[in-house]
């Protein structure tokens, strides 16, 4: 009894699985041939085609960075003194040249004086005539050399006379000796006034050094912008006392500035100097500004994985200001005739894109890969040789071995204008 009721349910899981199969082929048949020629039977699915075009595709990498200023020179004053006058502001725009804080020039002025003073008293002992020549004179033109070459010169003819006089008998011994010893001081006296002259002459450099000091210092109480640029800090007020070596003002070059960005280093190969830079800024938001690469790193940094990249921007309407925060590209090549096909020929599912590829009033799907996109053209990288046509209309009826006829769709998904 109890094998008997085994078999029976046996035959009833085998009927019940031969009946569902045959109901699977029955709806399957009906759907091909409802589907209007999918599997091959039935009516051919409307489509429009259109051949695989070629376009010009400009390379891109993405960049974001920082404008910053190439120069920003901290000007700070070169002598100590109560300020007397300040001629910027915050945002002051100058040239080189132009004066930006004028120190009390009184106490340098008589600096300057005392050490002039000082000067022309080693110029006249050296006998310098400032009109005619700078230089001094050769030792034996000034005048107290030339006196003690006199007084050494008498005093050895004196002593000379004096040795033929004893010598005949006509002069003493001690009168020859005072002349000999006269000869001796002459000859001492004319060394000392060569040390002399000579001493001067190293002093006439001090001197002269120690007055042009005090002329730079006096100039220096004229504070005065050393590059172009605007004023981004003012630090004195008039009636402040200042030391040296205090900063009184920041200039900044505003024109051009530098955009700097770190790249990828996967782009390492592509990115030279010269190419174009093209970005945005928040404060900007409808107006594209360029640039040019001039600066690109050697290293790649290690922590990163990227590299410096440094771009000049023209700014001389001043409308970008240091600190701003851009975002763009650097167009790094341009591909001509590369292959492209419209948006409307392209299937899209779970991250995979296919086109259906019309050969023999058939479809076959193709599997593709995608690129760059301009206008509704998109690139392709993989896929397609270039002289295949493709379906643009009623894709979701389409399947490989799906008979098309090629017109008018009504109007369906996908239709083109």
């Amino acid at each position: 009894m109890r094998e008997s009721t085994i078999v029976n349910n046996h035959f009833v899981v085998i009927i019940a699985i031969s009946l569902a199969a045959a109901a699977c082929e029955k709806t399957a048949g009906q759907a091909a041939g409802g589907v209007g020629g999918r599997g091959g039977r039935g009516q051919a699915v409307a489509t429009q085609t259109t051949a695989v075009q070629r376009m010009s595709v400009q390379r891109e990498v993405d960049l974001s960075g920082t404008l910053l200023s190439p120069d920003m020179a901290k000007i700070s004053s070169e002598v100590a003194g109560i300020i007397r006058e300040v001629h910027i502001q915050l945002g002051t725009e100058v040239k080189a040249g132009d004066v930006l804080v004028r120190l009390e020039p009184s106490e340098l002025k008589f600096a300057l004086e005392r050490a002039e003073s000082a000067l022309r008293q080693v110029e006249a002992q050296l006998g310098i005539d400032r009109s005619q020549d700078k230089q001094p004179p050769p030792d034996e033109q000034i005048a107290s050399v030339r006196q003690a070459i006199a007084n050494r010169d008498d005093a050895g003819s004196a002593f000379e006379r004096a040795q033929q006089l004893n010598g005949r008998g006509l002069l003493t011994r001690a009168d020859r000796d005072t002349a000999e010893t006269r000869q001796k001081v002459s000859e001492a006296n004319f060394q000392a006034a060569l040390d002399t002259v000579h001493s001067l002459k190293a002093s006439l450099q001090d001197r002269r050094a120690s007055y042009e000091l005090a002329q730079k210092k006096l100039a220096d109480a004229v504070i005065k912008a050393p590059v172009p640029g605007s004023i981004s800090e003012r630090l004195v007020q008039p009636g402040e006392f200042i030391r040296e070596n205090t900063q009184v003002a920041t200039i900044v070059q505003m024109s051009p500035l530098k955009l700097k960005s770190a790249i990828q280093e996967k782009h390492a190969s592509l990115i030279r100097p010269g190419q174009t830079v093209e970005f945005e800024v928040e404060a900007f938001l409808n107006r594209k500004f360029t640039g040019k690469v001039a600066y690109v790193s050697p290293s790649v940094d290690q922590a990163t994985r990227t590299f410096a990249v440094e771009a000049l921007v023209d700014n001389s309407d001043r409308q970008l200001k240091p600190g701003f925060f851009a975002k763009g590209v650097i167009h790094t090549r341009m591909d001509d005739k590369v292959l492209a096909v419209p948006e409307d020929a392209i299937s899209t599912l779970a991250g995979v894109s296919t086109v259906y590829v019309i050969e023999g009033g058939k479809a076959r799907q193709q599997q593709i890969s995608l690129g760059a996109r301009q206008n509704k053209l998109v690139e392709v990288t993989t896929g397609l040789k270039g002289d295949e046509m493709l379906a643009t209309t009623n894709l979701s009826q389409l399947a490989t071995g799906v008979s098309v006829r090629l017109g008018d769709d009504g109007g369906r998904r996908g239709a083109r204008p």
